[in-house]
């Protein structure tokens, strides 16, 4: 009876291993078609297909009211665009009221879509939060002081500021069209549950000391979330819910993309409606006031969007986690992703606009400036 009770134990742990594997096949076989062109789309709003997920309370507070002001008319280009660049949603405000929105490839205002890479801007929110706080006392701290565990590594050297601006020094492969590059092996060490901290912590080369050179590497942000979560002892998720979600009053849970030990996928892993996208956008619009509350600190706001990083002259410039478009005026700046994500701000003219994409051909020369000149003529066209 004992070997019996021994032996069906061995048969469930074998199966259960089985099931394990069997999930990871299935969530890595989905990884490998998340851009095939016939799932794209699909995939952008149901990424809990091919990731661990975890949810990011909205609170327990009312929704907080998104106005609907008189309809616009947009630039006559505007339905060209939409074709061209495989739009998903878009939605515009002027003064903080809905004056177009409208969704496209059968996706709908209650779908959670993909932030890939501005959720970046999200993390420079709550970092903004913190600082403020006091619980993280200054940018120019290393980021060892907050992640002993970087020691040695590539970071090792990079202060928090660094890493905002993206000039760590740190070679990272961003090209998303390789298979074998660092930004790829990394997303699959997110679908089979590996470790994001032990992919960053086994960075060991750089190409510049700290600080001295800008270049845009994503795993730059998640040591910004090393660093939170080192100064706090808390998720991310869980802080971004308090600090910035449920003041701004979502109207639906959003997900984070989270790795094999629960720590989300902060430099692209959000997944939030796009009318939620612009909340955050219109009170980053406000100077980080929402409904009579401070919620981000007016003055990190206006540092973080100032193009303060070393980026070429000529080029689109770099704040804290945010772009700011060539030829912009002060107080026009974006959040930016993968596959044509945006929350474009032009305080000036109390204009944001939120664009969801599944476009395949956003790395062609000419298409980010193409998009910057749209979201530029749509604001002018609201004077």
């Amino acid at each position: 009876m004992k070997y019996r009770r021994i032996a069906a134990a061995v048969v469930l742990a074998a199966l259960a291993g089985c099931a394990l594997k069997y999930e990871e096949i299935g969530r890595l076989m989905a990884v490998q078609s998340l851009f095939s062109e016939d799932k794209i789309t699909n995939n952008f709003s149901n990424m809990g297909a091919a990731f661990l997920t975890v949810p990011v309370s909205r609170g327990e507070g009312p929704v907080s009211e998104l106005p609907t002001g008189s309809a616009a008319t947009l630039p006559a280009e505007i339905d060209a665009f939409i074709t061209d660049r495989n739009v998903t949603a878009l939605l515009v405000l002027k003064n903080g009221q809905v004056v177009f929105e409208d969704y496209y490839q059968d996706t709908d205002a209650n779908d959670l879509r993909i932030s890939w890479s501005v959720a970046k801007s999200f993390l420079s929110a709550l970092m903004g939060v913190l600082v403020d706080e006091g619980t993280i006392e200054t940018i120019d701290a290393p980021v060892t002081q907050f992640v002993p565990s970087l020691i040695g590594s590539a970071y090792d050297g990079a202060t928090i500021k660094d890493v905002l601006q993206m000039s760590s020094g740190v070679i990272f492969d961003e090209d998303y069209l390789k298979f074998s590059s660092d930004i790829n092996r990394m997303g699959r060490i997110l679908a089979l549950g590996g470790s994001m901290d032990g992919f960053a912590e086994g960075l060991t080369e750089t190409f510049a000391p700290a600080g001295q050179q800008w270049q845009y590497v994503s795993i730059d942000t998640h040591i910004l979330g090393m660093v939170i979560r080192g100064a706090t002892g808390r998720t991310i998720p869980d802080l971004l819910s308090e600090k910035i979600i449920a003041p701004l009053g979502f109207e639906a849970e959003p997900t984070y993309l989270v790795d094999g030990y629960d720590v989300a996928f902060v430099l692209g892993g959000l997944n939030i409606t796009t009318r939620d996208y612009a909340r955050f956008g219109q009170m980053i619009a406000q100077n980080g006031q929402w409904q009579g509350r401070q919620i981000v600190p007016a003055d990190w706001i206006a540092a973080s969007t100032l193009p303060s990083a070393n980026t070429a002259p000529g080029n689109t410039g770099y704040g804290y986690q945010w772009w700011i478009p060539v030829g912009a005026a002060p107080g026009q700046f974006m959040a930016r992703g993968i596959y044509g994500q945006y929350i474009y701000i032009d305080q000036p003219r109390n204009v944001v606009i939120v664009l969801n994409a599944s476009d395949r051909n956003f790395r062609f020369a000419g298409v980010n400036r193409q998009n910057e000149d749209m979201f530029r003529a749509i604001a002018e066209s609201l004077d």
